[in-house]
């Protein structure tokens, strides 16, 4: 998938697919969540609760965007990749293909919380270098300097 160093395989599940018989809205955020997944345990030994210094990450904010009906059996690519990574946040953006064809995409805000104190935190310098060192630093947004908010 152009323009994506990491992709997931999936198969759509009876457990995706809504009355209309094409893949629910919900189902594709889940497939969202799985693609995630794996993009952190590929880069690191990461997950969604753990990222290092007793911090995993929250979602704040979604946006998916659906360009064809996805159906029972469809075999699809998930693309993740991050591309904009902030003091305590980062974007994912994610493409779903069957086929070679876009059927659906979207972007996760993610920020670094730590679920003992209840409170967002500066991303770890070791989790930032993962992100950054996978994605490579062109075409990616570091920003440094403007405020996040959760």
């Amino acid at each position: 998938m152009e323009g994506y160093r990491f992709t997931l395989p999936y198969i759509v599940r009876v457990a995706d697919v809504n009355y209309g018989g094409h893949a629910a809205n919900s189902a594709v955020l889940n497939f969202f969540q799985d693609a995630r997944i794996a993009y952190l345990a590929r880069i690191g030994p990461y997950d969604e609760l753990d990222i290092g210094e007793g911090c995993g990450i929250i979602l704040p904010e979604a946006h998916v965007r659906y360009l064809a009906e996805m159906f029972l059996g469809d075999r699809l690519e998930i693309g993740v990749k991050v591309e904009e990574v902030r003091n305590s946040s980062f974007v994912m953006r994610y493409r779903i293909e069957r086929d070679g064809e876009v059927s659906g995409e979207g972007t996760t805000s993610l920020v670094c919380f730590d679920y003992r104190a209840r409170k967002a935190r500066r991303l770890p310098k070791t989790f930032r270098s993962a992100l950054l060192d996978f994605e490579g630093s062109e075409g990616m947004v570091n920003g440094a300097g403007g405020p996040d908010s959760f």
